[in-house]
């Protein structure tokens, strides 16, 4: 029985990255084996245990062989008998194919130290175009890995264009989309997952809103940029530099502008009423991945009321009021602060714009603060009931929020 550390954890040591997870392989090994070391089983569809003391996942050399479409159309053989080059040999990248054994000696057969030292995302085998999931995988390892100038090989561009085109990419499951999507907008360079979809035709496919956007050019006044595509992009990378790790604010900022798709053409490069025309895409984007409620709903917000973030300074105090009665910020002002960030990204997120002030959130931040400290019950011990005390509390709140407005100014 021989025990290797592989995948991440090896790649990241490569990369003199942070290591948080330690996957094994095992080989020569049998499930009774590792009961009998104290192993605890918790592989379903293959064998892997977790260490009785480290808690971490040892998983025993296994095989993989195509048998339908899609996700789950593989048969999985595992026994003694496995090597760890055909281990090896099943995984998506080079870069994640390669072992160390205990005494630190990397295996590796397929060229992965190589290709981590020249920054190329390369499949292992032919096999790669028989998992959809590992094309979602590349593109979202090329959001991880771009700001250290990771580029994916030519040749496996290819593959990735032909799963599409053989309709591989049809039969990803929702979930596995989404699991994949919400993880590279937690990257820092969410715009490279972007990319690299589009170039391998998969965007049309899973994002076909989100795709309509190349080529719909803005007002050069207000984007230099002119593409929405491209603007899309800016904001995703500004809102990973603003807010690094939220995914949430992610979705929010790759939605925002959905609807500067259906501008009609005689109105271009203007996109009168975009915010509102941008909610039956972003509902649709949102029931056909199985987008979790929070982040729908708080895309949607931003999608409606970017605009009015931006202008937050011409407001009224009551439409001020009503904007954090849309997003329930009175009592999550957490919700306030992923939507300000998403609003900050989108008006940074322009050419020649990037370094700009966003005063507008620390007013809007303040303006919440004044009306939340007021409370229903100082009108309830004047003698006030019902409608009344919502009236007056709706008074109270709008003059706190005008007061802050004025001192902002």
């Amino acid at each position: 029985m021989r025990i290797y550390l592989v995948g991440g954890a090896v790649r990241d040591r490569l990369l003199q990255r942070p290591v948080s997870d330690h996957d094994h392989v095992v080989v020569g090994a049998t499930p009774d084996d590792m009961l009998a070391l104290g192993y605890k089983p918790v592989g379903k569809d293959f064998p892997v245990f977790l260490h009785p003391r480290t808690g971490e996942e040892y998983a025993l050399a296994r095989t993989e062989r195509k048998t339908g479409r899609g996700y789950h159309g593989f048969a999985i053989h595992a026994e003694p008998g496995v090597t760890l080059e055909q281990d090896l040999a099943r995984r998506d990248l080079t870069i994640n194919a390669i072992a160390m054994d205990e005494q630190g000696t990397l295996v590796d057969p397929f060229g992965g130290a190589r290709d981590i030292r020249d920054r190329v995302l390369r499949h292992v085998s032919p096999a790669f175009v028989e998992d959809p999931v590992r094309l979602l995988r590349v593109a979202r390892f090329a959001a991880r890995f771009a700001p250290l100038g990771f580029t994916v090989a030519g040749e496996t561009m290819e593959l990735m264009r032909q799963m599409v085109a053989d309709g591989e990419v049809d039969h990803l499951v929702p979930e596995r989309v989404w699991q994949e999507t919400r993880r590279a907008l937690g990257e820092p360079c969410p715009s490279a997952f972007l990319r690299v979809l589009r170039e391998s035709g998969a965007l049309a496919v899973l994002f076909p809103e989100v795709d309509a956007l190349y080529g719909v050019p803005q007002r050069a006044e207000f984007h230099p940029e002119v593409d929405t595509g491209v603007h899309v992009e800016m904001v995703l990378d500004m809102a990973a530099r603003i807010a690094p790790g939220n995914e949430l604010v992610g979705f929010c900022a790759l939605t925002h502008d959905l609807g500067k798709a259906l501008t009609p053409a005689d109105v271009l490069p203007r996109h009168i009423g975009h915010e509102q025309a941008g909610v039956k895409p972003l509902r649709a984007l949102a029931a056909r991945l199985r987008v979790p409620t929070e982040y729908a709903t708080l895309a949607e917000q931003v999608c409606r009321e970017h605009l009015n973030a931006h202008r937050a300074f011409e407001l009224k105090p009551a439409t001020v009021l009503r904007l954090f009665g849309a997003l329930d910020a009175l009592r999550r002002p957490e919700r306030l602060d992923v939507f300000l960030a998403a609003c900050e990204a989108d008006k940074r997120g322009r050419l020649g714009h990037e370094e700009e002030a966003y005063p507008q959130a620390d007013y809007l931040r303040a303006a919440r603060a004044a009306a939340a400290s007021i409370g229903a019950a100082a009108f309830v011990a004047q003698g006030l009931e019902g409608p009344a005390v919502g009236a007056a509390l709706e008074r109270a709140r709008t003059k706190a929020i005008a007061d802050i407005r004025g001192r902002s100014r």
